[in-house]
């Protein structure tokens, strides 16, 4: 058991209707994959980002897998991705038999860089007979799947213009910024299907939980069929095609439903908490600071500092080392994934994410970090 001077990174905000909710589904027998708040909680997120459709899934990579399959992309086919950012969409792409094109993060957000991502469609691949192939592998690009990191929205509009030019489906990782806005419109509704998790660590927790939303009827249904194993018949046990165990139980949607009662006062305690990191370590030599775009609204889903080692006089490691023995919790960001194990080889060039997974250090964030927990991790800076 942790002391209680000890800071974790992210933990869930439990404060609202969660206990009734769950008890709701206990008096009534209602706690498996079917029931009232499944329908609700994707009701819910629905309406809050601005799409037409959700289906609720097991977790954030069960969502992006099945998003994957409905959009059409198919075994031999390539998907852009970004290269900075959890391994799960990465898996996801290779889990229906295609192959990641990792695109590496611009320096200012730390997003996709959409001109290297430019680049590679005009450059890397050739257009013919209304198909986009890769010139080195010949093999079909069929998709761009951005991942919005750290709670900040890639740039979408640009990259949009890209995806309609080549014909590709835009599958937007929003995983990490459920409450995030770009150009005032929530992500995960920008591109053809979103995708989101609600893991223990997210701004909106079921314990688990994902979520797919789009405008397109046809895709949404097929993700349902999908995702309850492919049934065909409401009685009989037929099954028309390879489905799976996809679907959220009606006890995490019944928590789901509670904190998206809350999730604009989250919303708001996040962004506080980032601000006052910032005023506060902004001014410090080796210490860079996480910015947000003109065009964005932020939820600084996992707030993050650069450390540059000779500036500062320690590396981000030996930095994460000294603050865990002051009892606070931090973390690096994840390894770019053209550098992961699991996908080589993958012939990418991505020197903006590898600085950032050297520099990058993740503070304690959690909706309810207080002000004085805050002020014992800035202290250890200053």
């Amino acid at each position: 058991m942790k002391s209680r001077s000890f800071i974790p990174l992210s933990v869930p905000e439990i404060r609202g209707n969660e206990w009734k909710y769950v008890r709701e589904c206990l008096d009534t027998g209602w706690v498996s994959s079917v029931g009232p708040f499944v329908n609700r909680f994707e009701k819910d997120v629905a309406d809050y980002v601005g799409a037409k459709h959700a289906v609720a899934t097991v977790n954030g990579t069960a969502a992006l897998h099945i998003a994957l399959q409905v959009t059409g992309v198919q075994a031999g086919d390539e998907v852009l991705v970004s290269t900075l950012t959890f391994i799960a969409p990465a898996n996801a792409i290779r889990y229906v038999g295609a192959w990641p094109i990792f695109i590496d993060a611009e320096p200012r957000y730390w997003q996709m860089d959409v001109e290297k991502a430019a680049h590679f469609l005009e450059k890397g691949c050739r257009w013919k007979n209304g198909v986009l192939r890769n010139r080195k592998t010949g093999r079909r690009v069929r998709a761009i799947l951005p991942v919005h990191v750290l709670g900040h929205p890639v740039d979408m509009k640009p990259l949009l213009a890209l995806a309609r030019k080549y014909k590709l489906v835009v599958i937007e990782d929003a995983t990490e910024g459920l409450g995030a806005e770009y150009r005032g419109r929530k992500i995960g509704s920008l591109g053809d299907i979103g995708c989101f998790s609600f893991n223990g660590n997210k701004i909106l927790t079921t314990g688990g939980g994902g979520m797919i939303v789009t405008d397109n009827a046809r895709w949404a249904e097929r993700a349902k069929h999908l995702t309850t194993q492919a049934k065909s018949d409401p009685d009989e046990y037929i099954h028309d095609e390879i489905g799976y165990n996809y679907r959220l139980t009606n006890l995490q949607a019944a928590m789901g439903c509670a904190q998206m009662e809350q999730l604009d006062l989250y919303v708001a305690k996040k962004r506080a908490i980032a601000a006052r990191y910032a005023r506060a370590l902004s001014g410090i030599e080796g210490i860079e600071v996480m910015r947000e775009a003109p065009w964005a609204k932020s939820i600084f889903w996992m707030y993050t500092v650069l450390i540059h080692r000779r500036a500062f006089g320690h590396s981000t490691r030996e930095w994460m080392r000294h603050l865990a023995r002051k009892g606070i919790q931090t973390r690096p960001l994840w390894q770019p994934l053209h550098k992961s194990p699991a996908h080589r080889p993958a012939f990418a060039i991505c020197p903006v994410a590898e600085k950032l997974y050297r520099d990058g250090l993740s503070l304690p964030c959690s909706v309810g970090l207080d002000f004085k927990a805050q002020s014992k991790v800035i202290s250890q800076f200053c």
